[in-house]
């Protein structure tokens, strides 16, 4: 039998993927028991034998039977011009401080005309407002939790100082309040986001609308002349009636995608292109498990950043690029061609679990071009420098796999457990230590049936080779990370340095496989 058919069908979920509702809201944290595999099953590369898993007893899930019916996929309407994000306000009038405040609460927003729809939102805005940074800013924002859950900020990408990062062990209560403080590095720039980080609740508390973008400005950008925009791609995945749907089996096993994706809180929107003629558009991948493979037919594009802000040298001539969850990449888009474009994310197949739609191609957005506009000047040819970090003396690797837990059948838990070398996650446990300064290279290996994206916090990394069935590739040009994605079978090499003692987390960024026990924890001192 063909191994994702099986794992549905040996739960019993043949039909579940698309009728069951697994709620999260009916969460509770009582043990269930060990969580168990299936060995020796033909097919099931990559599966964790249960005498190999060390996983924490699953959180046990309350089955509520038939899913609600899911609102048609053009229940938003498209076609609005596309909104800028608006801007968290610096509350502070001393040069160099930005010191502002979020509010994590339930709002309602109309999505569907005449349905209010509540989701989570910073400040009543979802996506949440835009923080605008600069490099070398002292920073202060209080973060007031009115959610019926304890949350945390993290602020994905920067490197904060670990008990500033919002991890899982600094849970901020309902009702509680907690100041975030931290210094931006004078050499940081680029896109980053921030997002909740409770472990097993870090999936509901995205997909019901907390995320917003951090975008760090130097002083020093050398595309500071092009127009440019921010372009947040969340999921979101509605109920007839228009209520957030629940994950279900399918989703917790496969990572959650929903049957709208927003850019900027929108459907589809329209963009009017620059009179000039060129845009900088800086995109982020804010969804919990959404892959974009980001295309603009009839128009290619030139990558000059990606998660850690700009490369050496422009990349010209992309034609399309992927995009995996918590991802960013900086891209110079100029007119020609056509009249209009469309901004698509294309098929992509991630190697689901289970009885599951063929990948289609999704509208993002649709662009206008003015054919009229002066002649465009080259780029600069070096963006900026980025520096070696040395010779690597440590070596470490992380083995990413699947276990099926078996207490789905019986005791309502979750389907899968998601390991990382071979265990779930841990509160207590340190999995790996380093050194602060210490050179490392990080062997991740994907032995599961599925892409995963690996995301480590407090540093960025640069992505030494990847090999795939025995073939070895080497990027073509310096990039700096803090996510790379990972086809089932591939081992990516990266190097990296924390630069910051503390306990750092490294994880998968499919969220729902992050809450499922794939996440580590890495001691520096």
């Amino acid at each position: 039998m063909e191994r994702r058919h099986f794992l549905l069908g040996a739960l019993g979920l043949t039909g579940l993927a698309g009728s069951g509702a697994v709620s999260a809201q009916t969460m509770h944290h009582e043990a269930t028991g060990a969580m168990g595999a299936m060995p020796g099953m033909p097919g099931m590369a990559g599966m964790t034998s249960a005498s190999q898993a060390t996983a924490t007893p699953p959180t046990k899930m309350t089955m509520r039977g038939p899913s609600p019916e899911l609102a048609a996929a053009n229940a938003i309407p498209a076609g609005a011009p596309l909104n800028e994000l608006p801007r968290l306000q610096n509350e502070s009038r001393e040069p160099g401080v930005f010191r502002a405040s979020l509010t994590a609460a339930p709002t309602r927003v109309e999505l569907i005309p005449g349905q209010l729809t509540e989701v989570w939102a910073y400040n009543g805005m979802m996506p949440g407002p835009l923080i605008d940074l600069n490099a070398g800013d002292r920073v202060e924002i209080t973060l007031h939790n009115h959610l019926s859950q304890p949350t945390t900020l993290h602020w994905h990408g920067l490197p904060v100082p670990a008990e500033q990062d919002g991890n899982p062990a600094q849970m901020v209560a309902p009702g509680a309040s907690r100041v975030y403080r931290f210094t931006i590095p004078a050499d940081t720039e680029g896109l980053y986001w921030y997002h909740p980080h409770p472990h097993q609740l870090s999936s509901e508390q995205v997909f019901r609308g907390l995320a917003g973008a951090i975008r760090v400005t130097s002083a020093h950008d050398p595309l500071a002349a092009v127009p440019q925009r921010v372009l947040m791609v969340t999921d979101l995945k509605l109920n007839r009636d228009a209520t957030i749907s629940e994950n279900d089996a399918g989703d917790w096993m496969n990572g959650r995608e929903g049957q709208f994706v927003l850019v900027n809180g929108q459907r589809q929107p329209h963009l009017a292109f620059s009179a000039i003629g060129r845009e900088r558009w800086r995109i982020l991948n804010a969804s919990n498990a959404r892959y974009l493979r980001l295309q603009l037919p009839g128009h290619g594009y030139t990558l000059v950043g990606t998660d850690g802000g700009l490369l050496g040298a422009p990349q010209k001539g992309l034609r399309e690029y992927l995009l995996a969850p918590a991802q960013r990449i900086d891209v110079v888009v100029d007119a020609g061609g056509s009249r209009t474009a469309f901004l698509i994310a294309g098929a992509y197949d991630r190697g689901k679990m289970g009885a599951v739609a063929t990948p289609t191609a999704v509208p993002l957005l649709d662009v206008g071009f003015d054919a009229k506009h002066p002649p465009l000047a080259a780029l600069p040819d070096t963006l900026r420098q980025l520096p070696d970090l040395g010779k690597i003396t440590a070596h470490k690797q992380v083995v990413m796999s699947e276990a099926m837990a078996m207490g789905m059948a019986t005791g309502g838990a979750r389907p899968m457990a998601f390991l990382l070398n071979g265990r779930s996650f841990d509160m207590q446990r340190v999995d790996l230590t380093s050194r602060v300064g210490a050179v490392e290279q990080w062997e991740i290996v994907n032995r599961s049936d599925m892409d995963h994206p690996f995301h480590i916090h407090g540093t960025q990394f640069t992505v030494l080779e990847r090999e795939l069935q025995g073939r070895v590739e080497r990027p073509a040009y310096v990039a700096l990370h803090d996510t790379v994605n990972l086809k089932s079978g591939e081992t990516v090499r990266i190097k990296l340095m924390q630069a910051q003692p503390g306990r750092r987390m490294f994880h998968c960024h499919v969220l729902e496989h992050e809450d499922q026990g794939m996440m580590g924890q890495v001691e520096v001192s």
